[in-house]
């Protein structure tokens, strides 16, 4: 039985509507259509992260338009072409979540662009990593690029390219390290020695950018032990 997760309210609660901007961990953030709290979990202080519904509304019936958007806490002050990403991230899905095939989507995005308008992306969708289903398993890490290459959009054109399994799963730690050179992508999971996943060509348009910690529709997302080292 794992221990119980304890988790305590801190100072900060921040709505992102505004992107408004915080310090954690020592490094400034702006919070772009997500809900923030620094929270207390088993006495280390963590990020949660939520997508705010009211500043980036969801629509189940047009998914391809309403999701894989910008919805994140981005490093403000930080513009970097090629470097290391690496987080420690902890996802749940909301008991009541506005989406009923939530999956736990967490992430990280990258070269975002000032104006949030373009940016790569990787994240994890815990929950398949060890379903009984191989098909959703086969989903549980995946590549897109905003705007226009979602996550739908790549299933169907692109056959399996830009997603793939790992041993992941909710309410876990997952140590997560993203290499990301040129137009190649390494996710690294778990201190593993070779990659997860490959992404061999990125789709972005912005050729440099900001780091972001990003969650979309029924996530409670958190995160902890953020480093950033440019090439």
């Amino acid at each position: 039985m794992k221990k119980a997760l304890l988790l305590s309210i801190l100072i900060l609660q921040i709505t992102g509507v505004f992107a408004q901007k915080f310090t954690w961990e020592n490094k400034e953030f702006e919070a772009v259509n997500t809900k923030v709290a620094i929270v207390n979990m088993d006495g280390v202080q963590v990020l949660k992260v939520e997508r705010d519904l009211v500043a980036f509304p969801f629509d189940e019936k047009n998914i391809e338009v309403s999701t894989d958007g910008p919805t994140y806490v981005k490093l403000t002050d930080v513009a970097i072409e090629n470097g290391t990403i690496e987080v420690k991230m902890l996802s749940r899905i909301m008991e009541n979540s506005p989406f009923h095939a939530a999956r736990g989507f967490i992430g990280v995005a990258y070269r975002v662009d000032q104006e949030n308008k373009n940016f790569d992306a990787i994240y994890l969708r815990p929950s398949n990593g060890r379903a009984d289903d191989q098909l959703r398993r086969n989903h549980t890490v995946q590549y897109f690029s905003y705007p226009g290459n979602t996550f739908s959009r790549l299933r169907k054109e692109a056959n399996g390219l830009y997603e793939t399994y790992a041993d992941i799963g909710l309410n876990e730690w997952i140590d997560v390290r993203i290499e990301f050179q040129n137009e190649k992508a390494f996710l690294y999971i778990n201190n593993q020695k070779s990659p997860s996943f490959i992404v061999t060509k990125m789709l972005g348009t912005s050729n440099k950018g900001s780091i972001a910690l990003w969650v979309e529709i029924g996530t409670i997302g958190y995160f902890k032990d953020l480093k950033v080292t440019k090439k």
